[in-house]
């Protein structure tokens, strides 16, 4: 695995480390105040077995609530997965305050800042990726992580120290690296599920999938 230099699994809420993404930050926070407009903070299970890696923040999803997932078309579909193969406790309604709580579970993102139109780059994916490689080293129980998206696979392959080019993204394939299995996943965007690229029953799959990895 990659080291982290000390570095710690959350940025801090002003993180300077991504010129194009603060100054991003800084346009939303004079337009929308009340919003949490930060590094958006992992969420779930602090003793989980599986850790769920995104792209980044949606603008008016977590870069809106400070929750990942949360407020977005994103999120309807993965805390509805969660709920439907027992790995969340509550009700999700779209807000960080709405009780929810996952059980042996929690997500990241492989970039914590809202980034323009949902396209981070090459420099700030690897900016962010200490932070990403910290989260992986901060969970002791953890055995599996699933993959949203070909930049959130290439990002945690990075951050356990192995190059992309060894594993090959594709929905549904699986990865054995530095002792952790690795599921990957389309993303689960609305441009994915509108097209028909990606849909619930495959989503749902991946998920049934790394449940059936710890047996």
């Amino acid at each position: 695995m990659s080291k982290v230099s000390g570095c710690p699994p959350e940025p801090d809420h002003g993180c300077p480390l991504c010129p194009r993404l603060v100054a991003y930050r800084a346009r939303n926070r004079a337009a929308e105040p009340d919003w949490f407009n930060g590094p958006a903070p992992s969420f779930g299970d602090p003793g989980a077995w599986l850790l769920v890696v995104g792209l980044a923040p949606g603008r008016t999803g977590a870069n809106r609530t400070g929750r990942p997932f949360t407020g977005d078309w994103a999120g309807d579909l993965l805390y509805a997965t969660l709920d439907k193969v027992g790995l969340s406790r509550g009700t999700y309604q779209a807000r960080p305050d709405d009780g929810l709580e996952l059980s042996g579970v929690m997500i990241t993102n492989a970039v914590r800042c809202a980034p323009p139109e949902n396209k981070p780059e090459t420099g700030e994916i690897a900016a962010c990726n200490p932070f990403l490689a910290a989260r992986i080293q901060s969970l002791p129980r953890l055995t599996t992580l699933i993959c949203l998206g070909k930049i959130a696979h290439d990002a945690t392959l990075r951050a356990l120290g192995e190059r992309p080019s060894r594993h090959s993204f594709g929905h549904g394939a699986r990865h054995t690296v530095a002792g952790l299995t690795l599921f990957d996943s389309y993303h689960c965007s609305r441009y994915n599920t509108n097209t028909g690229r990606l849909t619930a029953p495959m989503f749902e799959a991946v998920f049934h999938a790394a449940l059936a990895s710890r047996s």
